[in-house]
């Protein structure tokens, strides 16, 4: 495979613009200066968080380190447009930037999101745009529409702004696999950056998806490793999976999850996080957090060597897939 330029681990910047809690920019600050210490290169980000407001940290940051010591993305898809209306959260994000949002998938709307987004950055480059929340999940009964822009110019756009080497790689940024089938079919593209669905929890993008990845030359960027929650706090009272509480047989199968893993003296954590690894498609695990003391945490919990056991018991069981391939 391709792409073998992406670190390993890289930070997903959504919750340093105050996702279900807010974070002030002092805070989002040392959670940066931590990442940059223990050795993170990889940053990712988006209009939609905050409305700007992990953008403009990030690159706040970012604009102070060598441009070529560090790989940055960002996505298209949405607009952000000035807003008199103060909203103290908005689409799940605290105290948002005084912005509105509307869906643009278009060529002109990929080339504005771009010019914008390197506005709230302050920085002169993006290396990868991952085109955001393409699918049905996000759009409903506007998603063929929204395709539609999409292949009739927003991906003349992606693939001009590649060629100009404006940016070193275009993909998809979503967390829903049905819609990676279908367009990794129709249109070229270098990276899906899959949040939730290549799991310890959930494998839902294998066989097909993987199948299609081999096939186009595809990498994956892993996002949602803890599937928002349950694989990192266990299957506790009120624990959250795919944003909502957990259902009963998703409490009752992260339990034999974890049974299994403390039979190796392992704590479920590190298995979510070194799980996507596991696979050759997988090129970079993106570890989110406003927390210092989380995201220490998480990469130790990722370096520690882990037996060949765990994976071989978890297969026995059928929780996960019998091949990484």
């Amino acid at each position: 495979m391709t792409h073998s330029w992406l670190p390993e681990i890289g930070f997903g910047a959504s919750a340093l613009a105050g996702m279900y809690k807010p974070v002030s920019e002092a805070e989002a600050r040392l959670v940066l200066e931590t990442a940059w210490e223990q050795g993170i290169r990889y940053y990712d980000t988006a209009p939609h968080y905050g409305q700007g407001c992990a953008e403009r940290r990030l690159g706040d940051f970012l604009r102070e380190k060598n441009a070529e010591e560090y790989l940055l993305s960002t996505k298209v898809g949405r607009l952000l447009t000035a807003s008199r209306t103060h909203r103290n959260s908005l689409n799940g994000f605290i105290n948002p930037l005084p912005f509105s949002q509307h869906f643009d998938y278009t060529y002109d709307g990929i080339m504005r999101s771009v010019e914008d987004s390197l506005q709230r950055l302050g920085l002169h480059s993006i290396d990868i745009l991952y085109v955001h929340d393409i699918g049905k999940m996000t759009h409903g009964e506007e998603s063929d529409n929204h395709l539609n822009d999409l292949g009739n110019s927003g991906f003349k756009a992606l693939n001009q702004l590649k060629e100009q080497k404006v940016v070193r790689a275009i993909g998809l940024g979503v967390n829903e696999v049905e819609i990676c089938e279908l367009l990794i079919q129709t249109h070229p593209m270098d990276l899906i950056l899959l949040a939730g669905r290549y799991t310890l929890l959930d494998q839902s993008a294998f066989p097909v998806l993987a199948s299609l990845c081999k096939k186009h030359a595809v990498s994956l960027v892993v996002g949602g490793i803890f599937n928002s929650g349950i694989l990192g706090t266990g299957p506790v009272e009120g624990a959250y999976y795919d944003y909502e509480p957990a259902s009963p047989d998703i409490l009752d199968r992260v339990r034999h999850i974890q049974s299994i893993c403390r039979n190796h003296n392992v704590d479920l954590p590190a298995a979510a996080l070194q799980f996507p690894a596991l696979s050759e498609l997988v090129k970079s695990v993106l570890i989110g957090t406003s927390k210092c003391s989380s995201l220490t945490r998480n990469i130790a919990l990722y370096e520690r060597p882990l037996p060949g056991e765990l994976w071989t018991e978890l297969q026995h069981a059928g929780l996960i897939r019998d091949s990484f391939a």
